[in-house]
């Protein structure tokens, strides 16, 4: 089969693979963390930038947003388009990651394997933005806001190791 005479785009079908995966992922990290804020999240000691924590759910729901987006472009482009799968499957895997973040650092209280997580998960997110960016500009642009989230998050939770250690 030549590259994009692929059979018609299901748009509604692909905009479930795409948002899906992102709301399980928001709502793993939802039942991880609410049951530790007030107990354990608010008695560690925190740096000066640590924001408010209504802040995070806003912020997170914007990126969950862009990141469906993100992905449901590239899910529609043509399945043979070079680069595609890949593509996907290292958005999945930093997805992963981000959902175990919430897991590693909230529900087992540990800064340290938050630590272990969330620079290999921002690292993917790299990955995957130079990987959509070769497929698609926008979609690319569209999860670079997580890359620079995450990379604040990484900061937050190295101060947080550190002061908590």
């Amino acid at each position: 089969m030549r590259y994009g005479t692929m059979q018609p785009q299901r748009p509604w079908m692909k905009a479930g693979l795409a948002i899906v995966p992102v709301v399980i992922t928001l709502l793993l990290g939802q039942w991880a963390t609410f049951p530790n804020l007030a107990e354990w999240y608010a008695g560690l000691a925190k740096p000066a930038f640590n924001p408010p924590n209504w802040i995070f759910g806003p912020v997170w729901t914007c990126l969950y947003a862009l990141m469906a987006f993100a992905v449901w472009r590239i899910w529609m482009l043509p399945a043979d388009a070079p680069g595609r799968s890949s593509a996907l499957i290292l958005f999945h895997l930093q997805l992963a990651f981000n959902a175990a973040w919430s897991w590693a650092f909230f529900a087992l209280h540990s800064p340290t394997l938050g630590l272990i997580d969330i620079v290999p998960q921002w690292i993917l997110i790299l990955v995957t933005v130079q990987r959509f960016h070769r497929l698609d500009r926008i979609a690319a642009y569209s999860l670079s806001p997580v890359a620079i989230w995450v990379a604040f998050a990484i900061a937050l939770n190295v101060e947080i190791w550190r002061l908590n250690g």
